[in-house]
């Protein structure tokens, strides 16, 4: 069985201005859906996956849904709603 709760996930690194704007978007977003947001720092992570900087390295902040792309440099807010609701089978609260 599948698990049905997505996953959200926020690539940055520290200094990362825009990161720190796009992670107070999704915790509000996901706030809405019940959800936690997971952040990866790429530079602390590229110790075990250096393959991770360097696909997304250079585009930071990136968010992934459920480990796929799903945005970056800016929270493209009406299509992660859409998108988790559709997941979820229903809107945000």
């Amino acid at each position: 069985m599948t698990n049905p709760t997505p996953t959200v996930t926020l690539l940055t690194r520290a200094g990362c201005g825009l990161c720190g704007i796009a992670l107070a978007q999704l915790e509000t977003i996901c706030g809405d859906f019940g959800l936690p947001v997971h952040t990866v720092d790429v530079d602390e992570a590229a110790v075990s996956n250096p393959g991770l900087r360097a696909e997304y390295g250079d585009r930071l902040p990136v968010v992934l849904l459920d480990g796929r792309e799903h945005s970056y440099f800016d929270v493209d807010e009406p299509r992660l709603r859409a998108d988790l609701s559709r997941f979820a089978g229903r809107g945000g609260k």
